[in-house]
């Protein structure tokens, strides 16, 4: 097992070799391989990005995320503008349907609600939103159609695990009941956990996934 302090090095790094990011404004404690994230962002999309960038740093079981978003005054935009914008960005991204989904806006905080056909248009949707000027954050209620569950989808989740190159699927084990698939096993990172989930979430019906895979960045995987 990798130590706290490496973890926390390697997080440090893994920050600091980000343009993007202004590090010093981000501070990191780990206990456990549990990392927490304390500071502030200027943007809320540098927030989730910084999460982004600690879930793939080798030995850590989970992330924290406490940055705080503090928009300089130059940036800072009334609710009204910051509405128009979000919808003219779900407007223009291509995978959202916009008419789906609504928008409501309160003290730079974005709440989108409405309903969709995948879960990937209910990612883009806040995806297309979260480095907008002026934002502080967002709420995603938005919610997948359950559609009939098909009778294969146990083995379409199986299949696409396997398939992917991101992780490995040895350890997973699939159990779907309702709408719901629950993933069970263990993977050798956080990043993993997060695709694996990503992965099953295609599957046709399924709207909702309980995720209990657990990191164990030593384990071997066995031979199926």
């Amino acid at each position: 097992m990798r130590s706290d302090s490496d973890i926390q090095l390697d997080v440090n790094q893994e920050l600091k070799w980000n343009p993007q990011l202004r590090e010093d404004d981000i501070c990191v404690a780990v206990r456990g391989g549990v990392v927490t994230l304390g500071g502030f962002a200027h943007r809320y999309g540098d927030k989730v990005l910084a999460e982004q960038l600690v879930s793939e740093v080798r030995g850590v079981q989970a992330i924290a995320n406490d940055i705080a978003v503090r928009i300089p005054c130059a940036a800072t935009l009334p609710d009204p503008e910051i509405a128009r914008a979000a919808v003219h960005a779900l407007t223009w991204n291509t995978s959202v349907p916009a008419e789906a989904i609504h928008v409501v806006v309160e003290t730079g905080w974005v709440k989108l609600s409405g309903h969709v056909d995948w879960y990937f248009q209910k990612e883009e949707a806040e995806r297309a939103i979260r480095d907008l000027r002026g934002v502080r954050g967002v709420t995603n209620f938005v919610m997948v159609k359950p559609r009939p569950v098909a009778s294969d989808v146990k083995e379409q989740i199986t299949r696409a695990l396997h398939r992917g190159v991101a992780f490995d699927a040895a350890h997973i084990s699939v159990d779907i009941v309702d709408h719901q698939a629950t993933l069970t096993g263990s993977v050798r990172s956080f990043v993993e956990k997060r695709d694996a989930e990503r992965a099953a979430r295609n599957a046709t019906g399924v709207t909702d996934i309980d995720n209990r895979l657990t990191v164990e960045p030593y384990a071997m995987a066995a031979v199926l």
